[in-house]
């Protein structure tokens, strides 16, 4: 055999291949941005009822939402707010989201007495309309 033909076929590739590597990475990155925004909502059980009305523009991604946990802590869509904190925020998000309505969710669970200070401190920002969000109570 030919000695320059033989250092041809011994000759060993000690380089890494990286692409498969990148590949997982990358596929990895898009599972956490996908599933990060779906872990920092809110957890909240809401009150059932019988007569529950369906609101759409809740779902809206400008839509303003206050959130009431059950230990009366106060989120404003997603960031957490004290009650003091929370006319303020709302006056700015009604002005930058151009809308007169906002929701509360209120867990199940949640004293009346929070609730009724955060459904006035709500009001008190000048909110024409306010929609308690609830769950259709199954039968």
């Amino acid at each position: 055999m030919n000695k320059g033909l033989q250092n041809k076929i011994t000759r060993i590739n000690s380089t890494i291949n990286v692409t498969p590597m990148v590949d997982v990475m990358l596929v990895l990155l898009i599972i956490f941005m996908v599933v990060t925004p779906m872990i920092h909502g809110t957890r909240i059980r809401l009150a059932a009822a019988n007569n529950s009305i369906a609101m759409p523009d809740a779902d809206k991604a400008d839509a303003l939402i206050v959130s009431v946990m059950h230990d009366g802590k106060i989120f404003f869509n997603t960031q957490a707010v004290s009650s003091d904190e929370l006319t303020q925020k709302i006056k700015g998000g009604m002005a930058s989201a151009n809308t007169k309505i906002v929701f509360v969710r209120a867990d199940a669970r949640v004293r009346y007495g929070i609730l009724v200070n955060t459904v006035d401190d709500v009001r008190s920002a000048g909110v024409d309309q306010l929609g308690l969000l609830t769950e259709k109570k199954l039968r």
